[in-house]
């Protein structure tokens, strides 16, 4: 078996580290790490700052040792160095097949001593993810209803539940939380993102052992899929993975699939595993408005167990839209600040934690009027007519571009873009963002067109 460099060892562990701790503690200590050197048994890993390395060596060091001694096939330190030029030692990570190929078979997380049949084992849910603890708003209020339903009434309720949105919005932690409930129940239930799902399929070929994939797969009452997308393209895992879904949906067995965009746009994929997508259920996450975000930080706070003036909350929510993850990681940063340097949390002390990342969030985002300007005089379209019920393929054409561009580039919700654009339905605007964002991945014209609007948009933007 090829020897795996000191990059590729921890590129491994942080796969491991990556299914142990929450999305926002990966993002804000883990994600910009990198493998420097391996010798002794000991692995050097590079920190962008001295608060992060310090960080990771007093609160993450046992875990990430646990995890690098598992890859390494023998007990391993850890020692955490500063690095001030990261990209210049950054490789990019490997491909699904090139790392199943190299990696010993427990480094995934799938030796028999710690996967059963169902893998539950194997892939361990967070616990905090419970559907108690998710935050419902206006933004995600189907979407949780519909994990509560399958949860309570597994494969009769919607099957699939297809969840779909944007990154960091609360589409795993819904999975985790069916989860729970299933094994709460006396279910069995297996989380799995397309990337493991991937690895364990060409590993399972490679050692010749796809009755013990199918079987594991095969056997569960409640399937948890994340990250479909990154299924596009790989023609032979979409091939083992509809034969799974079949099996399971005609034995009424649960499936749920995470996704970061509807099932429409997912291209290229499969006709045949798209409209299995739609057979249930499709519930989409939107961003959620400044009063949500409050309350989602108030729950995480409490979960820490620190408390958090009210006005570094009103902050923090102000300030971070994109993300429920960005949410997270900008209040573990305050209140690990607190922590590390013995100060008191408060609105002084976050300012000046959150400096850099207040700095980057400083980009205004652009209103509504220039999105929407910039598009008709693009297309040459009245601002009026785009706005007006007329159907022509021109305006329709704009105005679709002008939905698309609405939603990524500012923080609107569907429904408020609906009202921006002539008082659509909500349902209007989201078939028309995923008509273009499917249609640009092939159309390089639409690509260079969206592009040259964008560049307009933000010229027109005060920084």
């Amino acid at each position: 078996m090829k020897r795996l460099n000191p990059s590729q060892m921890w590129e491994a562990t942080l796969g491991s580290l990556e299914l142990q701790v929450s999305r926002p503690s990966y993002a804000t200590w883990l994600k910009d790490t990198v493998g420097l050197s391996f010798n002794d048994n000991r692995m050097v890993v590079g920190a962008p700052s001295p608060f992060v390395a310090q960080w990771l060596e007093r609160r993450m060091s046992s875990l990430i040792e646990a995890a690098l001694s598992q890859v390494a096939g023998l007990p391993t330190t850890v020692q955490f160095q500063v690095m001030t030029q990261m990209t210049s030692h950054t490789s990019p990570r490997e491909e699904p097949q090139a790392l199943a190929a190299q990696l010993p078979q427990s480094s995934n997380g799938h030796s028999s001593q710690n996967g059963g049949q169902n893998g539950t084992r194997a892939f361990r849910l967070n616990p905090k993810y419970t559907l108690d603890s998710f935050v419902v708003g206006q933004s995600n209020q189907l979407a949780y209803a519909a994990a509560v339903a399958v949860s309570s009434r597994s494969g009769t309720a919607y099957n699939p539940l297809f969840l779909y949105g944007g990154v960091g919005l609360g589409k795993t932690h819904l999975l985790h939380g069916i989860g729970h409930a299933s094994a709460s129940r006396g279910l069995n239930y297996l989380y799995v993102s397309s990337e493991q799902f991937t690895n364990e399929f060409i590993t399972s070929i490679q050692m010749k052992r796809t009755g013990e994939f199918r079987e594991k797969y095969r056997s569960v009452d409640v399937l948890l899929m994340d990250d479909i997308q990154f299924m596009r393209g790989k023609e032979a895992i979409q091939e083992g993975f509809f034969h799974t879904f079949n099996d399971l949906h005609n034995s009424n067995r649960q499936i749920v699939i995470a996704c970061d965009r509807p099932s429409s746009a997912l291209v290229p994929l499969e006709d045949r595993l798209r409209s299995r997508f739609q057979w249930g259920l499709s519930a989409d996450i939107q961003l959620p408005d400044l009063e949500t975000r409050k309350a989602i930080l108030e729950v995480k706070a409490a979960a820490m167990g620190v408390g958090v003036p009210d006005e570094v909350l009103d902050l923090i929510s102000e300030n971070f839209l994109s993300s429920i993850r960005d949410l997270e990681g900008a209040l573990n940063r305050v209140c690990a600040y607190s922590d590390l340097t013995a100060q008191t949390l408060d609105l002084d002390l976050a300012y000046l934690s959150l400096g850099d990342l207040l700095t980057m969030k400083q980009k205004q985002v652009p209103p509504p009027e220039t999105v929407i300007s910039q598009v008709c005089s693009f297309y040459g379209v009245e601002n009026q007519a785009l706005v007006s019920k007329r159907r022509d393929k021109k305006v329709t054409s704009a105005r679709q571009v002008a939905i698309y561009l609405l939603r990524e580039c500012t923080q609107m919700s569907l429904k408020d873009i609906g009202s921006v654009v002539g008082n659509r339905d909500h349902t209007t605007v989201r078939h028309a963002w995923a008509k273009i964002f499917k249609e640009k991945i092939t159309d390089k014209s639409l690509k260079a067109q969206l592009e040259s609007i964008s560049a307009r948009i933000e010229e027109q933007t005060p920084s």
